[in-house]
């Protein structure tokens, strides 16, 4: 679900960011890289991720039924703005945000999503929401920073967000359109694939992308990045992910064609496949994952059997080198069908996540809470009311955008502010 990547994407994104070289060649020398806060999941320069991959961290956490660390919590509640929005990383909270820090979307409702699950965290959570809301885009959708053109992405990352916090999606509405209407504008029709675009090219062309895809397959059935564990047809959704239907869908059926694609995308190999500018193309891990989660909260979890497979076989070195926010990501794949995470291809995935951070409430060595009862749904009574993954690839992507255009343009674009 990270970063939020198509090469089209990734091309363009590169070709923003090459043109503002001259300026950003003329600093000084480049900035510190800081030092990893007390707190934080992940050993990485957080400055690009370090919001977005403590909340995949908590949310991975309290989904298998681990109760996180409070400084570990306290250090992302700790990030939020005084308007609602998260940055990828502040590196004094102290100092309060001002116009030159670049929030976003993206950060922001990982957040919530995190925070919404966590319970007891309903203010900021509100407070973020009402944020996210302020800076929706007049299609009713979202970009990565606010000003910017709305994307499959972040839109459907911010769904997620509303829907956690208790919000419907279909009314939260700017100028008359909801985000899935947005999210629909970006959704190829049966006869191109039906997949969905990260957003128009310039002469207003829709391109599929893998990425966007599994996150608008999730948006459009209104879920967040980690839904329920093995769910079954039913309820708008279909047993086979067969691209079908002619004209303007509806966000179910767009979530079954977005789905067709992703399974026929995985047919071959079992994995999805990255392709960058000038590099031999590879195994794509990350988006790998969030299509597992997307194919199984869509179809059931028989749809995500073989590049669930996959991942259990070949995910271990990736996950170990790239840190917590690939450990959640393939938390959220074996949840979403129902898998053991603790179990996954010979990695306890719940343990290797806690151990790149603050030692959570009373967790064993199995990686479950040691107050976790047998049968019981781990942590409810705790409840108050660095990585190449997909999401944060494409949501790294989103940061060298905003760069390449320039912090002029997001200041003049601007209402409010995100993770």
């Amino acid at each position: 679900m990270n970063v939020r990547r198509s090469a089209a994407v990734l091309a363009a994104a590169t070709a923003l960011t090459c043109a503002a070289t001259p300026a950003m060649a003329a600093s000084p020398s480049p900035s510190p890289t800081p030092a990893i806060p007390s707190g934080l999941y992940g050993t990485a320069d957080p400055t690009y991720d370090g919001v977005w991959r403590q909340s995949l961290a908590l949310l991975a956490q309290d989904t298998v039924g681990v109760r996180p660390a409070d400084e570990a919590v306290d250090w992302l509640t700790g990030q939020q703005c005084a308007t609602g929005a998260f940055a990828a990383f502040r590196a004094d909270p102290a100092k309060p945000c001002d116009t030159k820090l670049m929030v976003d979307s993206n950060s922001t409702a990982a957040a919530v999503q995190a925070l919404a699950a966590l319970g007891g965290h309903d203010a900021a959570a509100d407070k973020a929401v009402g944020w996210l809301k302020s800076v929706q885009n007049a299609d009713g959708g979202w970009s990565y920073a606010p000003g910017g053109a709305s994307d499959a992405n972040s839109t459907s990352v911010v769904i997620g967000a509303l829907t956690a916090a208790g919000e419907k999606p279909a009314e939260v509405a700017k100028g008359g359109h909801s985000p899935y209407d947005a999210l629909l504008k970006l959704a190829l029709p049966c006869d191109a694939g039906g997949a969905f675009a990260y957003q128009p090219d310039k002469q207003g062309k829709l391109t599929a992308n893998a990425d966007a895809t599994a996150a608008g397959v999730l948006g459009a059935l209104g879920l967040g990045m980690a839904p329920e564990a093995g769910r079954k047809p039913g309820a708008g959704r279909e047993t086979d992910a067969v691209c079908a239907g002619t004209g303007r869908a509806t966000p179910q059926q767009a979530a079954v064609n977005g789905a067709a694609y992703l399974a026929k995308a995985v047919a071959k190999d079992n994995h999805l496949t990255s392709a960058l500018p000038g590099a031999e193309n590879q195994p794509d891990y990350g988006n790998t994952a969030d299509a597992v989660v997307a194919l199984a909260a869509q179809g059931g979890a028989e749809q995500a059997e073989k590049p669930l497979s996959w991942l259990e076989k070949n995910s271990a070195a990736w996950a170990k080198q790239s840190g917590p926010a690939a450990y959640a990501q393939l938390i959220f794949a074996a949840h979403a069908t129902g898998s053991d995470p603790r179990v996954f291809g010979g990695t306890n995935l719940v343990s290797a996540l806690n151990e790149t951070g603050p030692t959570p409430q009373s967790a064993d060595s199995s990686g479950k809470a040691a107050t976790d009862k047998p049968g019981d749904e781990a942590g409810d009574d705790a409840k108050g009311e660095d990585s190449d993954d997909g999401y944060g690839v494409w949501w790294t992507v989103g940061v060298f955008l905003v760069a390449g255009i320039g912090i002029g343009f997001l200041i003049s674009g601007r209402r409010k502010q995100r993770p």
